[in-house]
């Protein structure tokens, strides 16, 4: 019964462990985050199994209550501000570019719009995207929209329309 215990213990410790690894050192990766959620349920599925209920809600309580003590203490803690990002971006985008567009101008599509890409319009090369699906490279263009980043744009070539020929 030890043996099953600091077994239990054991794979719980992991479960937490590896679900801290996963919020603060490799968020978005889920792969850590995927592996303490099945050592998670496997730890409580093996108390419930081998330990009875009561153990296994005594498990769960417990383990709740050491990954919210470990979760605060890992934000309080200077372990963090070592290997965070400490310094301000202060960069802006230049739209300059957008200022010689307006809506109703026409262009050419500089790069494929799937539904983004890039539109060649009174000299000016900017990002744009599409209202429609799709447009290919060297397709004429319309202005429809514009935005602070973007312009929106359209075909200025019908589609073909087999079902009306």
């Amino acid at each position: 019964m030890v043996t099953q215990i600091i077994l239990a213990i054991l794979l719980i410790v992991i479960a937490i462990a590896l679900l801290l690894v996963e919020i603060f050192l490799l968020p978005g990766i889920t792969i850590a985050g995927i592996a303490g959620a099945l050592f998670a349920v496997g730890a409580f599925v093996y108390v419930y199994s081998t330990l009875g209920a009561v153990a296994s809600g005594i498990a769960l309580v417990s383990g709740a209550i050491v990954f919210a003590a470990a979760f605060f203490w890992l934000l309080r803690s200077k372990t963090l501000d070592r290997i965070s990002l400490k310094t301000d971006s202060n960069s802006k985008v230049d739209d300059s570019d957008l200022d010689k567009i307006a809506v109703g101008d026409t262009g050419i599509a500089y790069s494929r719009l799937n539904p983004m890409g890039k539109v060649k319009i009174n000299g000016v090369i900017v990002e744009a995207k599409s209202i429609e699906e799709y447009i290919d490279e060297e397709t004429p263009v319309r202005v429809t929209g514009k935005n602070l980043s973007n312009i929106e744009v359209v075909s200025m070539i019908e589609p073909f329309d087999a079902a009306n020929e």
